[in-house]
């Protein structure tokens, strides 16, 4: 492959990459200034996040709801929709498939987990179908609905769990568990890590295929880019809007799901730690690539999953983490002004993007 074509082809990992190496390096002074050699505090979280068994297994436990709500933002975002209601999406699906985990009961495994993982997809598809709606029939903010979606997402559940759902014998509020039957297998033995992360990578590959593949994909990039020419063209911008803030809260949904069916089996307020906030910083940063998202999720997953170790082991706070995530946020933003002035105009590139 000719190296014109190589660089339009990596240039999704290029950009993400360079920032969180900027990132990694102005986090190093950090540390430093706390009077920790970065050296000892990045081998603590990279080796008991990527080189550990049960690290590695808790880094591909927390990549699995990055990856699948960052998918659906993606979606959104090449329809051109900004859902920042991933968060709330994520608590939707959970709560579906706790519903069916709990009251279909004696279902064999091959149609309750399968069945379980569908209403998470449902419920944080509608979720996200009712913003896609007021936004594409009457014109409401994506932005400002989903956003406060995303509060009546999290305090209905708590409501829930602490009433309808509630187990009576539970001291905290919490649901029954749920069914074995409707439970995500483990992956790796002995660790935490379960199958949501074959759902994910299942979830990106078949997004991938669609979005660069498919007529849907097509129709989803031709109202993001211009919904007047698509108009044009004989293509429903309103149904396309919906359609792709529906399948964005289903993949968001899904992320619930994991969650709940493979990782605590029941369902209990502020289930999620912020991963639908840090999946709209991730499908940002990949710039509308799937690869890209994929490899920044485990990024993410990592600093997470060896956060804690480092603070045990090296004593630096776990706050230097969320740092680090906000300087590749701010990194790639400075990367994306200097490509609009620098790169864009360069005779190469130019070269470069006819090629592609």
């Amino acid at each position: 492959m000719k190296i014109a074509q190589l660089v339009p082809a990596i240039r999704p990992l290029l950009s993400p990459t360079l920032a969180i190496a900027a990132a990694l390096l102005v986090g190093a002074g950090l540390i430093a200034l706390t009077g920790v050699s970065p050296f000892k505090a990045y081998g603590v979280l990279f080796r008991e996040s990527l080189a550990n068994y049960y690290g590695f297994g808790n880094t591909l436990t927390k990549t699995a709801p990055l990856l699948l709500a960052a998918l659906g933002v993606l979606v959104a975002l090449r329809a051109g929709q900004f859902n920042i209601g991933a968060e709330g999406q994520i608590y939707l699906g959970g709560l579906g498939s706790t519903i069916v985990g709990l009251y279909l009961p004696g279902l064999p495994g091959w149609l309750h987990l399968p069945l379980a993982l569908t209403a998470a997809f449902l419920f944080g598809a509608l979720w996200g179908w009712f913003p896609g709606y007021l936004k594409a029939l009457r014109g409401v903010n994506e932005v400002i609905t989903t956003l406060l979606l995303n509060y009546i997402g999290l305090h209905w559940i708590s409501y829930l769990v602490a009433g309808p759902l509630k187990d009576p014998a539970a001291p905290t509020p919490f649901s029954p568990m749920i069914a074995p039957s409707a439970r995500l297998p483990i992956i790796l033995a002995g660790s935490q890590a379960h199958a949501g992360i074959l759902v994910g990578l299942g979830a990106a590959l078949v997004l991938w295929v669609v979005l660069q593949h498919s007529a849907l994909g097509y129709q989803v990039d031709a109202v993001g880019q211009n919904p007047i020419a698509a108009r044009y063209a004989g293509i429903s911008v309103p149904g396309t809007i919906m359609l792709a803030m529906a399948l964005s809260g289903g993949l968001a949904g899904l992320a619930g799901a994991g969650e709940v069916l493979g990782l605590k089996y029941r369902l209990f307020e502020k289930f999620s730690p912020g991963y639908g906030f840090d999946a709209i910083a991730i499908a940002l940063l990949s710039r509308g690539s799937v690869l890209g998202i994929g490899f920044i999720s485990l990024f993410f997953g990592a600093l997470r999953a060896g956060a804690n170790v480092m603070q045990r082991s090296a004593g630096v706070p776990v706050t230097v983490v969320y740092v680090i995530q906000g300087l590749t946020v701010l990194f790639v933003a400075v990367g994306l002004v200097l490509e609009q002035y620098l790169w864009k105009r360069s005779p190469v590139s130019m070269v470069l993007e006819e090629q592609a």
